[in-house]
């Protein structure tokens, strides 16, 4: 197994020069800097972050890095990798970035091989990459949750939920229901990450014959009140419109607070589909049907990439795609026509 004291043979530094870079410590320079991660990389150099730890007097800790606290879909997942972790007597950092790019790297300048052992990323599409790469330079083990692009891996260790096939399949649904003046509301702007979720919606109405304009879809943010906004916009400007799939839970909740506020009876008027699966979407009345993905599951396979990365493992999978998401049926959508 490689020193510390090889790397720096290798880059012609000392051990604390290495111990800096690794730690993001220190007034190193960009050559310099570069040097060494250029022989951490060479000799394959995996720093024994138990050992740290225990020599340091801290718990063994794992970092979840999430960007909004407020949405319940990430306290879901966070006691799902807390499970995980304890079992292994690690404890579990969680990280709120409030979607803030300086925030999350204060984040990850402090957990970086100093507060934990290893980062585990959610929503990739409001953290960093290049500095997730960076930290992953230096020895610290970071994986990726959730990615939404399974066909698209990205340069980090990666588990993979088919988001694309959730969108199919709520469209495939309504289709069955006999909805055809299917509108949408995207709970991300369009070159976010839900674009995968409205592109599988998409390309299931277009297999079917059924026409999708510009104008049956509003994209947005993944929040109630921009779900209770959009659908109201939307329905205003397209009456018409008997069904909604919507990408996420929770602006599907407000969407459903917007039917009711307009008059319109859910389902017979208005069928009303999410994606995920929050605990929410079935304490709500009416019952919200939902595309479920495997939250525990992703949260489990995460914890278990971590630890191989920890222990050095070289031959781990860069990218485990999670078991397919499932159409969970509830009391928002029924058969087209039975109310308008």
């Amino acid at each position: 197994m490689t020193t510390l004291a090889q790397v720096a043979s290798k880059a012609g530094v000392t051990a604390a020069t290495v111990s800096n870079v690794l730690r993001g410590r220190g007034k190193v320079g960009a050559e310099t800097r570069e040097r060494v991660l250029a022989a951490v990389r060479e000799l394959k150099y995996r720093p024994n972050l138990t050992a740290r730890a225990l020599a340091e007097g801290r718990p063994a800790t794992i970092a979840l890095i999430v960007s909004s606290i407020a949405n319940p879909f990430y306290p879901e997942f966070a006691l799902a990798v807390e499970r995980a972790v304890r079992k292994l007597g690690y404890f579990l950092l969680v990280c709120n970035t409030n979607d803030d790019p300086a925030q999350e790297k204060a984040y990850l300048d402090a957990v970086g091989g100093s507060l934990a052992h290893g980062v585990l990323v959610m929503n990739a599409d409001f953290v960093q990459i290049d500095e997730l790469v960076q930290l992953r330079e230096r020895g610290v083990p970071v994986v990726l949750c959730m990615w939404e692009k399974p066909d698209q891996p990205p340069p980090l260790p990666s588990v993979a939920v088919d988001f694309y096939r959730a969108g199919i399949m709520a469209a495939e649904h309504l289709i069955a229901l006999g909805h055809r003046r299917i509108g949408a509301v995207v709970g991300s702007e369009r070159s976010g990450n839900h674009i995968w979720r409205y592109r599988g919606f998409v390309d299931a109405l277009a297999k079917a014959g059924i026409a999708h304009g510009e104008g049956d879809v509003i994209f947005g943010h993944d929040t109630i009140d921009e779900g209770r906004s959009a659908a109201h916009t939307l329905l205003a400007g397209v009456p018409d419109l008997t069904a909604l799939f919507v990408s996420n839970d929770l602006p599907a909740l407000g969407v459903l607070q917007a039917a009711a506020e307009m008059g319109l009876a859910v389902p017979a008027d208005l069928s009303v589909i999410g994606i995920t699966d929050i605990q929410l979407a079935h304490q709500v009345r009416p019952a919200l049907t939902t595309v479920a993905v495997p939250t525990e599951e992703s949260a489990v396979v995460a914890v278990e990439m971590i630890m191989r990365m920890i222990d050095g493992d070289e031959e781990l999978t860069p990218l485990r795609e999670t078991a397919p998401p499932k159409l969970v049926v509830r009391a928002s959508t029924g058969l087209v026509g039975r109310g308008r």
